[in-house]
Formats: structure tokens, C-alpha cells, sequence
């Protein structure tokens, strides 16, 4: 029987994934490694001199079958795996590394990359900067080090690969060994929608009549919201901190990722990861990103000091009183923003239908960029629960195929993403993407979502619109692969057209009744906008100057974890009540692989960008023409085909500002 990963996929480009067993991936990856090697051999041994064709050009088309076998098994691998695929993982992912390695440190591939480089040629800017990120790769690689440095970084990047596995899976398994089961007479305070939940949840894992909380976002966050019970609180937020390091050894791991890509800085010449991760964005330099941060922290901790000021008079209150601490901080919060805005998610959730809130979503696109969607029933997913959608431009044509996956299960890592099973591109013929949304949202029957849920939707459709709509001649400058510190501004921006009244009508009506949203209740949930960002924006910071002063240049002397922490904290003037979004622990973004490392700062980065830019929506009007088709050419169909802040230009009209993100976050 033939191998299923190895068989063309369908012009709609979905794989198959009902005939996809864990066991193809191994001889797929095994055939693929050997294609991509005779593709590579065939640019080495061409007998005409290197030029952008037969070497640059040739480069991008090599390696086809690798990355389709590599996007559905790595796509898997954080939506749907299980223990098979994880067993396979720690062998395909540093395998993956090292045949990346081995190419572009290659020096006679390298040679001809750079003939072609110092090369007088007539290029149009899209060529020009595949050939600027090509012999970039090759540098980055170790290419231009001796014999013995090129070794060092295959090893190196080898090892790395099998470290960033072993870390999110050591995250998975905590997550998942942890189960907070509760009965009916332990849940004081928590409304229908979140006991409802629970229960489907403790049903899925064969606990009829009981109630399950997980830490998942998406169970946790409304069990700390609502949960009268201080001790459970304490027991839930306590397990959520400590994961990577109750039943497994991330910071074992972590000191190891440390000093390997520490290593690997200073063989490049770099003082450290984060010079090495920095030169290859638009911030360039860590003094560059810790101004900012720092210009953000000094007006946003001045705010959380006294939102914990007012949670401290709300506890003095209480019979008993105690001390603020970081398990009170979601509970005192819903409480005083029910006082001051008469304002609670049990009031809104029931406008936030997960179907409606999808199609909000899409009536935004359609009214922006003239798109629409159409389900498509006949395409093969990898779970039931998956939806897809056929993307057609206003005059009907095809654009691609758009793949959801809300729900949360065992199956899959935490967080929300965008990816992508094909890429747009139109070297030898024009290719429509494939891309997919992640969520973990509750799976309730009807899956009602928060008012941060509803923004986590429109988010990542927004990074699936820059997928969607991207429209340029090379794969690797497609849509999302842009700059690190770009990425975030089309999803971003997406956020902000989720609570616009106009848009709320549109989409948010009751999910019983069939109400649309009262005007007074748009008009509480936009005065409440700005409520609480002292602590959003402080518990996100933290984590940004935690990521940063691990990949400094002292870092790989850390012998204790929780002390360094501590440090930081302390160094930054931290509330100690407000905890980082994410502890080293389960802090997937920076060690489960490169791309965020030296790099979560990009969602304040890029907010800089998007609120700038959504002024100019409001002030042209939501749904203006003439500014969404700019911001479609200029944005979202660029993908990384030209410098990101000349792209922001050309949209904008000038360099952004500032002033905007404080304004939106309610800092100014």
C-alpha cells in the first residue's frame, strides 16, 4: 500500500488526513531527507556558473516533498498528537535540524551563493531580498566558519531541536496530568457557563457527574474569576506556575537551551542570543527593545500599583482579611468591575456564540477586502470537531482554503496560533494557501466565549488573513514569514474591529433569544475597555524582560531558576502579586523552538504598529475603501517581500508613533 504523505496532495491542497497513520512518517521523512539531498547535489554540480536562477532560485524550489511531510507531521505534532507521534518527534525534530544544518553550511553551495551575491545583477526588489535572506541563512548557519565551527553548529542545532522537544512535551504532560475534579457543593460562585464546561470536560474524561478543571486558559482563567473558594484557588493558580516542574525538569533543560544558544552566538560573533535573534528583526539591537519596554513599564507599573491598591480596600472589606496575592488577583478584579461597570462575562457571554463570533470575523473581512466564506463539508480533517471554508475574492474566485480548530483537548498544546499546510506562492505556477486557526476554547454546547476569547479569535484570523491574502512569487517570502517583530501587526489590528459597536451589532446576539446586544450594554463593555490593563499589560512585560535577560550575555551561569526569576523581578520593581504571563518553566514561546526567543517583546513591538495604524481607520472611516485596499496591497499581500517599516510607510504615509499604544492601553 502506498504511502499516503507521499502521494500528491489534491489541488484543494488538504491532505488527507484520514489515511495518515503515525507510522508513514517515518519513511516519508526518510524519502524526503533523500529528495531534498538530490535536489541540493543537482544546484552543486550544475555546470553553469551560479546565478539567481539555477542557484537562487533553484534553492527555493528544492525541498517540496520535506515541507509538505513536515507541515501536516509538526502540525500534528501541536494539535492532535498522541504518544506515537511524540516518540517519533524526538527522533524527526533534531534529524530536521541537522539536515537544515548541513545544507546551509555547506561551503561549496555557500561558495556559489555568494558568487551570486557579490554578483552586479538586475533584480526586482522581491528577488533582491530572497537573495538578501539567502545568503543571510547561509551566514547565520556557520557557512563562512571553518571546518571545526561548521561541525560545532550542526551539533549545536542538532541538540537544540532535541531540548526544545523534550521541553514542550514535558509542557503537555503537565498540563495534562493536572486535574483539579471537584464536586456540585465545592463550586460556590462559578456561573452556569463555567460549571457547564466543567462538566462536559470531566464527561470527556469518564467522570460523569463530576466537574473538571484543567490549565487550559480557557478553564482556568473563569475558574480564578468566579471561584469563592480561596484554598481552590490557591491550588489551581499554584499548579498553572509550577507546570514544567512538578512532574518533569524544564529548568534542567532550559540552563541546556541557554548555554547552547549562547554558544552558538559567540561562534557567529555575536555577545549573545539576543544580539544574534535581534540582528535578524526590525528592533536590531536589545538596547532597542529594552527602550521601549522600559518607556511602556514606568506608566503601566504606576497603574497596577494602584489597581492593587483598590483590590487590597475590596479585601479589607471582607470578614476576614488578608493580603493580596496573585490567586485573588482574577477574582477581586471581576468583583470590582461588576461595581464600577455593572459589567460581568456571565452577562456577556451569551452575545459571544463561538459560530457568530466566527462569522463576525468573516462579515469584517467581506467589508474590508470584499472576501467571503464558504464551508466545504467534503474536505478530509484530521478531528471531527475541524471545520473548513473555501476564501473567494468578491467576483468568486478561489483564494485558498481556511481550516479551524477551536475546541481544547488532551491532544493539543496550549495557547492559540495560526499555521499554514501550503503556502501562497507564484514561482512556476500560482499555489493557493491552506491555512488553519488554533484555538482551545471550552468545548461547551454552546461554546460561549469570554470577551478575551472573542479577541483571541479575531487575532488569529487576522495572522490567517496574512496568510490568506498573500500574494507574491516566492513560498519563503509568503505571508507570514516576515520579520519576527512584524508578524503580530495583521493579527493585532484584527483585535480592535472585535468590540467597534458597529461590528458588535453584526455579530453579537444572544444566543437563545436571537437579541442583538443592547446599546447599553456596548456602551458598559467599551467604558470597561481600558480596566485592568495595569495588570495585562504588567503580568506581559515581566515575561518580556524575563525572555530578554535570559538571552543576554549572563545568563548561562544560572544555576537556580526560581532565583533568577526572583531577580528580575525585583531588578524591574515588580509587584510581587502579578506573576510573568509565563513562568521558564512552561514559558513555550522562547524554548520550545527558536522563532520568539530574545523575542516576545514582538506583541508590544508590533502594537506600536497596529494601533498607529487602526487611527487611520478611524479616522478615514472603519471600513474605508481606499484604506483597507491600502492596507491590503501594503500589508497583507507583501507578505516579507520588502522591508517591513518601508511596507508600514506606504501604507501609513509616515513612521508610527508611539502615543497610540499608550491611548490604547489607557497608559497615557
Amino acid at each position: 500500500m502506498s504511502n499516503p504523505l507521499l502521494i500528491p496532495t489534491p489541488s484543494h491542497g488538504v491532505p488527507n488526513f484520514p489515511a495518515i497513520k503515525p507510522g508513514d512518517f517515518a519513511s516519508a521523512f526518510d524519502a524526503a531527507f533523500t529528495a531534498h539531498d538530490l535536489e541540493i547535489t543537482a544546484i552543486i554540480d550544475h555546470p553553469e556558473p551560479a546565478d539567481f536562477s539555477n542557484t537562487i532560485e533553484a534553492l527555493e524550489r528544492a525541498g517540496a516533498l520535506l515541507d509538505s511531510v513536515s507541515s501536516i507531521f509538526f502540525n500534528l505534532i501541536s494539535a492532535h498528537t498522541n504518544d506515537a507521534l511524540q516518540a517519533l518527534d524526538l527522533d524527526i525534530a533534531p534529524r530536521c535540524a541537522l539536515h537544515d544544518s548541513r545544507i546551509f553550511a555547506n561551503p561549496v553551495l555557500f561558495a556559489k551563493v555568494e558568487k551570486v551575491n557579490s554578483s552586479e545583477l538586475q533584480l526586482t526588489g522581491e528577488q533582491s531580498l530572497l537573495l538578501e535572506n539567502t545568503y543571510r541563512h547561509f551566514i547565520r548557519a556557520g557557512a563562512a566558519l571553518e571546518e571545526d565551527g561548521r561541525q560545532r553548529m550542526e551539533q549545536i542545532s542538532e541538540h537544540l531541536a532535541l531540548l526544545t522537544t523534550q521541553f514542550s512535551q514535558n509542557v503537555l504532560a503537565d498540563t495534562n496530568d493536572y486535574q483539579l475534579l471537584l464536586e456540585e457543593e465545592q463550586l460556590d460562585g462559578l456561573p452556569q457557563f463555567v460549571r457547564s464546561a466543567a462538566r462536559k470536560e470531566a464527561e470527556s474524561r469518564d467522570y460523569p457527574g463530576q466537574y473538571l478543571f484543567t490549565l487550559s486558559r480557557s478553564s482556568i482563567t473563569p475558574f480564578l474569576q468566579y471561584c469563592e473558594r480561596r484554598e481552590l484557588r490557591e491550588a489551581i493558580y499554584k499548579a498553572y506556575t509550577e507546570c514544567g516542574q512538578s512532574k518533569t525538569d524544564n529548568h534542567a533543560i532550559i540552563q541546556k537551551i541557554i548555554a547552547l544558544r549562547s554558544e552558538r552566538a559567540k561562534l557567529l560573533g555575536y555577545a549573545s542570543h539576543a544580539d544574534f535573534m535581534l540582528d535578524d528583526r526590525m528592533a536590531k539591537t536589545p538596547s532597542n527593545v529594552m527602550a521601549l519596554l522600559n518607556q511602556v513599564w514606568e506608566p503601566c507599573h504606576r497603574k497596577v500599583d494602584e489597581e492593587s491598591q483598590d483590590l487590597q480596600t475590596l479585601i479589607d472589606k471582607e470578614d476576614t482579611p488578608f493580603t493580596l496575592a496573585g490567586w485573588d488577583w482574577f477574582y477581586y478584579t471581576e468583583k470590582l468591575r461588576q461595581q464600577r461597570y455593572d459589567l460581568d462575562d456571565n452577562e456577556l457571554m451569551p452575545y459571544f456564540q463561538l459560530e457568530r463570533v466566527r462569522d463576525g470575523a468573516f462579515e469584517v473581512a467581506r467589508k474590508l477586502y470584499g472576501i467571503s466564506f464558504q464551508p466545504r463539508t467534503d474536505l478530509p480533517l484530521y478531528h471531527p470537531d475541524m471545520q473548513a471554508f473555501e476564501a473567494h475574492e468578491a467576483d468568486g474566485s478561489s483564494i485558498g482554503i481556511f481550516l479551524f480548530d477551536f475546541y481544547m483537548r488532551p491532544s493539543k498544546r496550549s495557547g492559540a496560533w495560526m499555521s499554514t499546510y501550503r503556502n501562497q506562492s507564484n514561482l512556476d505556477a500560482h499555489v493557493a494557501p491552506v491555512i488553519v486557526n488554533c484555538c482551545n476554547f471550552p468545548h461547551a454546547d454552546p461554546c460561549l466565549l469570554s470577551l478575551d476569547e472573542v479577541r483571541t479569535l479575531f487575532h488569529e484570523f487576522g495572522h490567517g488573513l496574512h496568510g490568506l491574502l498573500s500574494n507574491v512569487r516566492y513560498e519563503s517570502l509568503s505571508g507570514t514569514e516576515v520579520k519576527q517583530d512584524f508578524v503580530e501587526l495583521p493579527s493585532q489590528i484584527m483585535e480592535h474591529w472585535a468590540i467597534e459597536p458597529d461590528v458588535l451589532r453584526s455579530y453579537a446576539r444572544h444566543f437563545e433569544t436571537d437579541e442583538v446586544i443592547p446599546e447599553e450594554l456596548i456602551t458598559r463593555l467599551r467604558a470597561a475597555s481600558k480596566f485592568n490593563t495595569g495588570f495585562a499589560t504588567t503580568e506581559y512585560l515581566a515575561a518580556c524582560f524575563l525572555d530578554m535577560a535570559w538571552h543576554g550575555e549572563n545568563a548561562t551561569d544560572i544555576e537556580d531558576v526560581p532565583a533568577f526569576e526572583e531577580a528580575i523581578a525585583h531588578q524591574i520593581g515588580n509587584t510581587t502579586v502579578v506573576d510573568p504571563r509565563y513562568k521558564s518553566s512552561y514559558f513555550q514561546h522562547i524554548f520550545s523552538d527558536d522563532h520568539y526567543s530574545a523575542g516576545y517583546y514582538v506583541y508590544i513591538w508590533a502594537e506600536v504598529l497596529d494601533a498607529d495604524a487602526f487611527e487611520a481607520f478611524k479616522e478615514n472611516g472603519l471600513f474605508d475603501p481606499a484604506t483597507a485596499k491600502a492596507f491590503r496591497q501594503n500589508i497583507l499581500e507583501r507578505g516579507g517581500s520588502a522591508d517591513p517599516m518601508a511596507l508600514y510607510r506606504a501604507f501609513r504615509g509616515r513612521d508610527p508613533e508611539v502615543q497610540a499604544l499608550l491611548r490604547n492601553r489607557g497608559l497615557n
